[in-house]
């Protein structure tokens, strides 16, 4: 056997080719997502935290969407392809012959560590200390095992007087005795690679399944007079796999459980756990506050001191420090330092608001950057728009950005002031300091410092509700407000000449 190794002569195999039936689906199992990565995602994720020489991948069904998304996570893996599924033995078997080519011709050596697709649980520092457990101890064959309640179902790992382990049974060959062993097979597996290379061709398929079995590579180690032993992991839960829908539903909410309690443990307030999901890349700084409903997806990002929640999600945002956001949608957006969005406002992809700016209630805002103090506080949609610093957005505005062909951009100057209710027709440009009327439509420039209107004066058709609406509690209002001829609140009446 060879001699001990350290981290560089380590290679990996994730064993991803499995169909996944049960999950009922057309998507692969392991790239269901679970935390906001694919379950494959999370496993490479723990992979390369080991940092191996070498990761190898077995795929299989749906390998043309499988083979792309583990190279794109890891771009100098090597993908085996095993196109029928006939066992774990089969599946490594496959890998060691890629890596083989690979090495054209070299020996594999060190340390061969088997992992699975569908654990997404599993972390850097357990695999670690399982692979150098297994180095130090120069064993054959290792297995990572774990304790449990209820060990109905699993493999149950069977050690001798002097601790090494003597056989995996599995539950329906095992003894009454055996039955009562709590330690189980995770189906994590560590190999001497020389050990490992001469046992996967002796391995037999002559059993019911007529599957090849990487777990016979422990009789084999044993009838050699090798050692094999197991690796206790004290979180057991990490090497759980996901067979259907509800275990991927309680693996999410673990994976959740688990991400919240370490933010709160490095210093952010998570008022509501059970109503808080982060996702696994999401980035929190100190002194963040969470407040109950709040989904933090993808890449987001958030500074100290700021105040998310209650009900708010944000999907791959950057948010900066003490900015508040209340009752808000927001994807692929940036809110500046000290900002403050919502209630009930929608930030889409290309949204940036500027330090102590405001996006307000219901407004809607897309592939825009809203400068330093500027505010668009109600009822508004800006589209394709640039708005200066300090400048103010009435209510009710629309920035018309589309013609029906094409989209067009507006500018809006710093210190602008704008009125309620005004549409500007892109492509357009109110000048900084600029003013525009109430229910304006700005279809011009509108020069820095002008004030820009629309529309003629308004009439007032006297009488008119009583020539058409004759008869209804409407036209009895304005009779009895008329008898003393002024209008409701002691208003005169207008005659529509002007005063």
């Amino acid at each position: 056997m060879s001699e001990a190794v350290h981290d560089h002569e380590l290679t990996v195999v994730v064993l991803a080719a499995g169909g996944g039936t049960r999950m009922k689906s057309k998507t692969m199992k392991v790239l269901h997502q679970v935390s906001g990565r694919s379950m494959v995602g999370h496993v490479l994720t723990a992979v390369q935290g080991v940092k191996p020489r070498r990761i190898v991948a077995v795929v299989g069904h749906q390998r043309d969407e499988v083979g792309p998304h583990i190279r794109q996570l890891v771009p100098d893996v090597v993908l085996a392809v095993q196109d029928e599924q006939r066992g774990t033995g089969h599946a490594v078997r496959i890998a060691v012959e890629a890596l083989t080519e690979r090495l054209m011709g070299a020996p594999l050596r060190g340390t061969v560590l088997v992992a699975y697709a569908d654990t997404p649980l599993l972390q850097a520092e357990s695999l670690r200390a399982f692979a150098q457990e297994h180095e130090a101890a120069q064993r054959a064959v290792s297995i990572l095992s774990g304790v449990v309640a209820d060990p109905f179902g699993y493999g149950r790992v069977v050690r001798g007087d002097d601790g090494d382990v003597e056989a995996i049974v599995e539950e329906n060959d095992a003894t009454r005795d055996q039955r009562e062993i709590r330690e189980i097979n995770s189906g994590i597996l560590a190999f001497d690679a020389e050990f490992l290379v001469g046992a996967l061709p002796r391995l037999s398929n002559d059993n019911a399944k007529g599957e090849y079995y990487l777990t016979d590579t422990v009789k084999i180690a044993r009838d050699d007079g090798l050692h094999v032993g197991a690796h206790l992991i004290d979180d057991v839960g990490q090497t759980e796999g996901v067979n259907d829908r509800v275990q991927l539903a309680e693996m999410g909410r673990e994976m959740n459980r688990r991400i919240v309690t370490q933010w709160m443990r490095e210093g952010v307030t998570v008022m509501d756990p059970a109503t808080t999901w982060i996702d696994a890349d999401v980035k929190l700084e100190p002194d963040v506050t969470i407040l109950p409903g709040v989904q933090l997806l993808g890449a987001t990002v958030v500074a100290e001191d700021a105040v998310i929640g209650p009900d708010s999600t944000l999907k791959d945002c950057e948010v900066g420090a003490g900015a508040r956001v209340v009752r808000a949608h927001a994807e692929l957006a940036v809110i500046g330092e000290a900002a403050s969005v919502g209630p009930f406002a929608y930030l889409r992809p290309g949204s940036l608001l500027g330090a102590g700016g405001k996006i307000g209630t219901f407004v809607e805002v897309k592939n825009s950057e809203i400068g330093p103090g500027a505010k668009v506080p109600h009822l508004s949609y800006v589209g394709d728009a640039e708005i200066g610093e300090q400048a103010n957005i009435g209510a009710g505005t629309i920035f018309a950005n589309w013609d029906g062909v094409a989209k067009h951009h507006t500018r809006v100057g710093r210190l602008a002031r704008t009125g309620s209710n005004n549409t500007f027709v892109a492509p357009v440009e109110i000048g900084e300091g600029a003013t525009t009327g109430g229910g304006t439509v700005v279809r011009r420039n509108v020069p820095p410092g002008a004030l820009a209107v629309s529309g003629g004066p308004q009439r007032n058709l006297a009488g008119w509700v009583a020539s058409k609406r004759a008869g209804t509690p409407q036209a009895a209002a304005a009779e009895q407000a008329l008898e003393g001829d002024t209008e409701p609140g002691g208003v005169p009446a207008d005659d529509g000449e002007g005063h």
